[in-house]
């Protein structure tokens, strides 16, 4: 499974749940079509999950969970990037490329009004699981590797800041912070 074939699947998942929105019911649709493959497409599937969040591991990225999620600790930023990828390929690269565009997506809205966290822990365990069903085994030691990059510097300031945020993030500041 290459990273299309990846995206290929969220975007199959997102148009079999009634709403694409919820990233929960993604995953359980991702993780249905997912277990009807060959093992090894699962667990290439694995690298490729990880590959995705690797990707996304940015700091602006992370002001922006900060924002939108009232707090954002590392755990909670995996479980952001999770929900980011529930998203599909679109919005996802979009937001990694401007973080702050995520302010304008209906669901980043209604999480402003209403205090929702926007986070999907159970996306990270999609193969996971996906294996589990299809062959009642753990995915195989080493099936994947994560090397985060580096965080940039320049976003090394506090996020509770609420200035720098509105100055660096203007659209979701005005989403939160007001």
């Amino acid at each position: 499974m290459d990273i299309e074939q990846f995206w290929q699947l969220i975007e199959d998942a997102r148009a079999l749940v009634p709403d694409p929105a919820d990233g929960e019911a993604v995953v359980e649709a991702a993780v249905e079509l997912l277990t009807g493959r060959p093992a090894a497409t699962i667990v290439a599937a694995q690298q490729r999950l990880w590959d995705v969040l690797t990707h996304s591991y940015r700091s602006p990225l992370w002001a922006a969970g900060y924002l939108v999620n009232g707090g954002c600790s590392d755990d909670g930023f995996d479980y952001f990037r999770g929900w980011l990828l529930t998203c599909g390929s679109e919005i996802a690269e979009r937001a990694v490329a401007d973080p702050d565009s995520l302010a304008d997506l209906p669901v980043v809205r209604a999480a402003a009004a209403d205090g929702a966290e926007l986070e999907c822990q159970d996306a990270l365990g999609i193969a996971w699981r996906a294996h589990l069903a299809a062959t009642g085994a753990q995915l195989p030691a080493g099936a994947f590797t994560v090397r985060y990059p580096a965080l940039d510097p320049r976003w090394d300031f506090d996020f509770d800041d609420s200035a720098e945020m509105s100055r660096r993030l203007p659209r979701l500041a005005a989403l939160f912070l007001t």
